[in-house]
């Protein structure tokens, strides 16, 4: 299983979300990650309800358009 970590690409699995793809921004804790995606809004997701991929993406900036580009590059 890919590891959670910034810049990991994941499809998320619960909630109204669930089949969208995002990107790990930033680690919280053992539990919580924060996300962004091309649908989704910037958000804290508990690691339960992602599906980490194979894929991960350069998070170089805070910038949440510029990460939800290169999202959509990758995909």
């Amino acid at each position: 299983m890919p590891a959670i970590e910034v810049g990991r690409v994941c499809v998320k699995i619960a909630g109204r979300e669930a089949g969208e793809k995002c990107v790990i921004v930033e680690v919280i804790d053992d539990k919580f990650v924060e996300v962004v995606g091309t649908n989704i809004k910037n958000r804290r997701c508990n690691i339960k309800h992602l599906e980490p991929v194979d894929q991960t993406i350069e998070v170089k900036s805070d910038n949440v358009e510029e990460i939800k580009k290169e999202l959509e590059a990758a995909a």
